[in-house]
């Protein structure tokens, strides 16, 4: 096997091999006698079919074996020769002359990008704000007045009068574009909130006046941004018909209600959602310092990213983009930008995806930090166990899907460096109120 090196730009390196036609025969041969002793064809015995009969009926595909064997191998060459880390999967670009096939060498050219060299920085001692709330009961009493009025019953009211913005009106409606029922767009004896903010703009405000008995088409104009993209931003009408008029009952925070959700008693309640609150808090003050991390990382990162990990981090990034785009779930600025300016706006959060990938993947090499197969496992327990009913199938596609576990790995392994890092940094701890720790407006879309 005779390797040149042909390209050496950058992180892009393209090496020529060549494979003498003696070289492949051999290992198509090769493969063809381990096919051969456990062949079993009628008239022969296991193992004892003729060579001739074997590469007759296998040798096209032991030649294939063979070719693929080679490129593999001439790839494993380079990288150890040339103390290389490949960053992507070689590209290969076979002459057409040497093909290896009908008793020719095989000649080829290997083109791949490879891992930047990355000076890893010191982030001992790195200063770190961790913002932590703490669950008082103020935010606690609020909490379960916001699960009290979620759970607040209509009584009803035996008044024949015009329904106002502060009564609930029972009502059954159809909804029309351009005249023709919609999918979805129809429902009976439903109680509608006067005074509440519907999806629709309109609708319940068009229903201020009624009487029970009543009918009424109201006019309104879906959100650009309704989740249905058949209906967002059209024009439509309602057909309704009112029932009768219904007030709220007062919403109590009481035994009652927690025992209207399977509780014991208020202050069982009390209890589970101050923990439910707390490891909440935890979760969010965690999030938000590794993102403080992955900042200050990013501003210390300075190398050259390979164009192949871009093009695939931004590819996998737009088409997110592309997708909330068509059902509408782009922000008004993010609508404005759409097309190329936006374009550039996610290739550079790739870049620094990548960037922090890379970095990361670094710091794991010279630190000795892996995954082990207990925590795979571990991981892949957790997965299944998010569908419950459903864990015997996620178990067997992990089991016959081994890249679907590597797929696990990656982000194993970084989180076990940002731990690492963490515990170097100087942490301190910032208390702030709960509305602030929940505000993720300042974590921007580029966190890794």
């Amino acid at each position: 096997m005779q390797i040149t090196p042909k390209e050496n730009e950058g992180l892009k390196k393209t090496f020529t091999v060549t494979v003498p036609a003696a070289d492949l025969e051999a290992k198509r041969d090769e493969r063809l006698k381990e096919v051969g002793r456990d062949l079993k064809l009628p008239g022969f015995r296991p193992g004892k079919v003729p060579a001739a009969v074997v590469k007759q009926r296998f040798g096209e595909q032991a030649e294939a074996e063979a070719l693929d064997k080679a490129l593999q191998e001439s790839f494993s060459k380079i990288l150890q020769e040339n103390d290389l880390r490949p960053a992507t999967q070689p590209q290969v670009s076979v002459s057409e002359e040497n093909t290896g096939r009908g008793g020719k060498d095989l000649t080829f050219d290997l083109s791949f990008e490879v891992v930047p060299a990355i000076d890893v920085p010191d982030m001992n001692g790195v200063a770190l704000e961790r913002k932590v709330a703490t669950v008082t009961d103020d935010v606690l009493d609020k909490m379960l007045a916001d699960i009290a009025s979620r759970q607040k019953r209509f009584e009803d009211l035996n008044e024949d009068r015009p329904a106002t913005k502060d009564d609930v009106l029972n009502v059954d409606f159809e909804g029309k574009l351009d005249g023709k029922p919609f999918e979805g767009g129809a429902a009976k004896g439903v109680d509608v909130e006067l005074n509440g903010e519907g999806f629709i703009p309109g609708f319940a405000e068009g229903m201020v006046g009624m009487k029970p008995g009543e009918e009424r088409t109201i006019n309104v104009k879906f959100p650009a941004d309704y989740p249905a993209p058949n209906l967002a931003g059209k024009d439509a009408t309602f057909d309704i018909k009112a029932h009768g008029l219904k007030k709220a009952a007062e919403a109590k925070v009481d035994d009652e209600l927690a025992k209207s959700l399977g509780l014991e008693s208020l202050e069982k309640m009390k209890e589970l959602l101050k923990i439910r609150a707390e490891h909440t808090h935890q979760e969010l003050s965690q999030q938000r310092l590794k993102r403080s991390l992955l900042d200050e990382l990013a501003k210390k990162a300075d190398f050259e990213v390979p164009q192949g990990l871009l093009d695939a981090e931004f590819e996998q990034i737009w088409q997110s983009v592309e997708a909330e785009h068509k059902m509408g779930r782009l922000s008004e600025e993010e609508e404005k930008k759409y097309g190329e300016d936006l374009k550039k706006d996610y290739r550079a959060i790739a870049k620094r995806r990548v960037r922090l990938g890379l970095l990361l993947s670094e710091i794991a090499h010279k630190e000795g930090i892996e995954v082990s197969q207990e925590e795979l496992a571990r991981a892949v327990q957790q997965e299944a166990q998010r569908y419950p009913g459903q864990e015997k199938q996620v178990l067997e596609f992990f089991t016959k899907n081994p890249q679907a576990i590597a797929g696990l790995r990656g982000p194993l392994l970084e989180e076990k460096v940002i731990d690492h890092l963490l515990k170097q940094a100087k942490v301190e701890d910032k208390e702030v109120t709960p509305e602030e720790l929940s505000d993720l407006s300042d974590m921007d879309k580029e966190a890794a």
